[in-house]
């Protein structure tokens, strides 16, 4: 049985960074800090995600957009869902984070990944590697950036959570549970889910790791009332909607007025 937290559920949502001018993309995540949602995300790509027209259009950068974000909210937690660690030097990745945390007075989540987009790799010069290379990169990564954020001075305002994204059984699950405070993944459903939390318990525990300092989050749509509590059930705490800037924001609302109930 995988563990059950006992961490109060929390809602995020990711504005995609996409079709839309950045007036739009910042009043949208005005909106959803005036909501009342825990955690804004964008994400780190170089073009939008989707297939034929949609896959071409506006977008913006990530972490220039982040560092605006500090100064256009008060108190919601916001990052990357996530950077990917090629497309930065990991010490310098960390530099940004701790700039962009104190900028914001402490409310960076940093969200990092293997990357996986061959044309971005391309188009940029980056050397895209094969999936194992990737994820040993990652596995590098996350020890410079662990290393940098504790020499920098000044250091970060506070200890900044680490967001890992992925569920490769033998690797990534692996670095969550060395170096993730946030556990992120998109499954296809709660049975696999169930087995992968199972299977980051196990990393967990070998390393002598208490499995319920690691915060399960899971990407999200629809009404709460079924899937919210069924991943709950699960382990899951942070529970993520994707957004465009446009969108209303009536389905993130029902989730948190279903968190406010169930942290009642």
């Amino acid at each position: 049985m995988t563990h059950v937290s006992q961490r109060p559920v929390r809602i995020g949502v990711q504005i995609k960074p996409q079709h839309a001018d950045y007036a739009q993309i910042r009043r949208a995540c005005a909106a959803a800090e005036e909501a009342g949602v825990n955690i804004v995300f964008n994400w780190d790509h170089f073009w939008p995600l989707g297939r034929g027209p949609n896959a071409e259009g506006k977008h913006f950068e990530c972490w220039t957009m982040l560092g605006a974000w500090a100064e256009t909210t008060s108190w919601v937690e916001f990052g990357p869902l996530v950077s990917a660690i090629g497309y930065r030097n990991p010490d310098l990745l960390a530099d940004m984070a701790r700039t962009v945390d104190h900028i914001s007075g402490g409310r960076l989540v940093l969200g990092v990944g293997a990357g996986f987009r061959e044309k971005e790799y391309a188009e940029y010069g980056f050397p895209l590697g094969t999936p194992a290379e990737r994820a040993r990169e990652l596995e590098a990564g996350l020890a410079r950036i662990e290393r940098r954020l504790a020499v920098l001075n000044p250091p970060p305002v506070r200890k900044i959570p680490i967001l890992v994204a992925g569920a490769g059984e033998r690797r990534t699950l692996g670095l969550v549970a060395r170096y993730g405070d946030i556990w992120n993944a998109l499954l296809p459903d709660a049975e696999t889910y169930e087995r992968k939390s199972r299977l980051l318990d196990e990393h967990c525990a070998r390393i002598g790791r208490d499995p319920g300092t690691i915060e399960r989050s899971v990407l999200v749509a629809g009404p709460p009332e079924d899937l919210g509590e069924q991943h709950l059930a699960l382990g899951a705490t942070l529970f993520v909607l994707m957004m465009n800037p446009s969108d209303s924001l009536a389905e993130a609302e029902q989730w948190v007025a279903w968190r406010d109930r169930r942290n009642a």
